[in-house]
């Protein structure tokens, strides 16, 4: 049943591409279920009093992905992806635009535990994530998006691995290091 879904997925990504309006139309179905689940992962990590809704972090990502009609959409996953990383991308600049109204201008550390959870109390440490996710990718593209699809995205091993053409195996060395390499960013950003 889900690859039959997630076939209908990649079906109606390569419609919408075409242009084909119905196609968008009959995809939000499908996958907004899982953009909910995606979205409420990182709201859990707001501070409480967040003023940013569930509902609102989906249609943002919505409209930042719908907006990009210059997408080449793989599949399911491919599709996943960038949806995390828009969230990702929302997420930190909402943070910034907290921050810059009140100035406060240090960093906090990021505790980074095995599923990469990031105590957000302030939004300076999203910021800081952001930043260190950056200086990752300057130095690794492919480690710091394997960090961006398993932590912003949710997604599983072996998801990431067909998202980026790699082994589930090269993910998982992937992750190892890059968690080790961002705490280590992190500590020194104090």
């Amino acid at each position: 049943m889900l690859n039959a879904v997630s076939h209908q997925i990649t079906l109606l990504l390569d419609d919408w591409i075409k242009g084909d309006e119905v196609a968008l139309e009959q995809l939000m179905p499908l996958v907004y279920e899982e953009l909910r689940q995606m979205a409420r992962r990182h709201m859990r990590r707001q501070p409480s009093g967040h003023t940013f809704q569930t509902t609102e972090l989906i249609h943002e990502a919505y409209l930042k992905i719908a907006k990009n009609d210059q997408q080449n959409w793989q599949n399911r996953a491919h599709f996943f992806g960038i949806a995390a990383q828009a969230m990702r991308h929302i997420l930190v600049d909402y943070a910034r635009a907290k921050q810059s109204q009140k100035r406060d201008g240090f960093l906090e550390r990021v505790t980074l535990a095995e599923n990469l959870a990031v105590s957000d109390n302030q939004p300076k440490k999203i910021i800081a994530l952001n930043e260190a996710l950056n200086n990752l990718a300057a130095l690794d593209q492919r480690k710091s998006r394997v960090v961006e699809l398993k932590y912003f995205g949710g997604l599983k091993d072996k998801e990431i691995a067909e998202v980026l053409k790699i082994s589930p195996e090269t993910v998982t060395r992937d992750w190892r290091f890059a968690r080790n390499w961002l705490s280590l960013e992190l500590a020194q950003a104090e």
